[in-house]
């Protein structure tokens, strides 16, 4: 089944996608022949339950897998084919927040954006400023404080500070809001919504849940690997 990004120009595009981890006995079919394509600035939501591949998916068009057949293409170049420093430069404009914030422990706030500015090697006036980031998530009062003493919502903000450092076209979400409370949760999809419709990026957020995916304008349904369906929400 092909899933097709509307009117907007394609940003990311999987062909036939298929990712098999291991081998022999122990061989798993993760992904097998998707078709997706997905438009810049657009909101998509992947759908499924646990072991559907939504991670695989996700990493897969991170750069983050490599595919066993079929190809990931970004902005019509395939992927498996670039030189290794171009495909790190083109992996550098996707940002990913985890289901786990993932901040460095021994880091402050301030230090764990700075980090990933440094990692992607933004220099001088092409820097933006963490404090600045943080103070767009609403933490510009956390600046110094370690991840141990954040609550579960105000780590994935300093993630999404993170993510934001990266200068995304497009930010992929992988259950962010599995590991918080429903109230908690809302917000921090209510600030990814406001922070995409500021800087423009493409989202793409991988989900279980009915109510998170019908806030994107399209869902598209893995089941076993394999896209089930397609839904359009606006």
């Amino acid at each position: 089944m092909s899933a097709v990004a509307p009117a907007e120009a394609t940003l990311v595009a999987c062909a036939g996608l298929t990712v098999e981890h291991g081998s022999g006995d122990a061989r798993v079919l993760a992904l097998s022949d998707v078709w997706l394509a997905i438009g810049a600035g657009e909101s998509l939501a992947v759908r499924g339950p646990s072991g559907s591949g939504k991670t695989t998916l996700l990493h897969a068009i991170g750069g983050l897998v490599a595919p066993t057949a079929g190809e990931v293409t970004w902005r019509g170049r395939r992927l498996g084919v670039l030189e290794d420093t171009a495909r790190e430069g083109e992996r550098r404009r996707v940002a990913i927040v985890f289901q786990g914030a993932n901040l460095l422990p021994h880091l402050s706030a301030y230090e764990n954006v700075a980090f990933a500015l440094a990692a992607r090697g933004a220099k001088g006036s092409d820097s933006p400023d963490p404090a600045g980031l943080l103070a767009l998530v609403g933490l510009g009062g956390k600046l110094d404080s370690l991840p141990s003493e954040l609550s579960g919502g105000e780590s994935q903000r300093v993630a999404i500070a993170r993510a934001l450092a990266q200068a995304p076209e497009l930010l992929l979400c992988d259950e962010p809001t599995g590991h918080l409370d429903a109230d908690t949760g809302a917000r921090v999809l209510d600030l990814i919504d406001v922070l995409q419709a500021e800087f423009g990026f493409a989202q793409v957020t991988a989900t279980h849940d009915a109510d998170v995916a019908a806030r994107a304008a399209r869902a598209v349904g893995l089941a076993d690997g394999r896209v089930s369906g397609e839904e359009r929400f606006s």
